[in-house]
């Protein structure tokens, strides 16, 4: 993790990966995830000032929502959603709080109609990293963006649009990177 990971949470989630013996692919994918998460939250923060998101909460959230992958390893290179409740219960039981330990479990969640935007924001960045992008997962970002604006979402749209492309386009750095990691320990 990098200076923007909020104080003391990059050992804590670092030290909890270690405790876990999870897989080295996993803690590649969560550093991938973690780094599209710091530039999504940087450009929301720039482009909605008056927008309340917590940061430290979205970059805690995509720096550990696949921990369950370490107690379900075959779903990092298959599909699978076993990993997500129980990633949020690994975190309650390391002590982690619900409102932080929730990313795990609400990573698929986005029709749910109490995601948050920092759900929307850890989910972005977990499909964003590879250059996947699912209309409608885009569209309730819109929404949410262009309700904290007053824009309509037509304009919102071009500007994630442009966003999330140039995101996506260091997507292949991003998985040579992962794919340098083995999957199990």
């Amino acid at each position: 993790m990098d200076s923007h990971c909020p104080t003391g949470r990059s050992s804590a989630v670092a030290e909890l990966l270690r405790s876990l013996q999870a897989p080295p692919r996993l803690a590649a994918h969560l550093r991938a995830v973690y780094d599209v998460a710091v530039e999504l939250t940087d450009w929301v923060s720039d482009r909605y000032p008056g927008l309340a998101v917590n940061r430290d909460a979205v970059l805690f959230g995509a720096a550990t929502h696949d921990v369950g992958k370490s107690l379900h390893p075959e779903e990092l290179s298959g599909p699978g959603s076993a990993h997500e409740a129980a990633g949020r219960d690994l975190l309650l039981e390391h002590g982690v709080p619900p409102g932080l330990a929730r990313f795990a479990a609400t990573q698929a969640s986005w029709d749910d109609p109490n995601v948050t935007i920092e759900d929307l924001l850890v989910s972005t960045a977990d499909k964003v990293w590879k250059d996947k992008r699912v209309s409608d997962f885009e569209d309730r970002l819109l929404q949410a963006l262009a309700a904290a604006t007053g824009r309509e979402p037509w304009e919102e749209y071009l500007a994630l649009d442009d966003l999330l492309t140039s995101l996506g386009a260091d997507a292949s750095h991003r998985l040579t990177f992962q794919a340098t990691f083995p999957v199990n320990q």
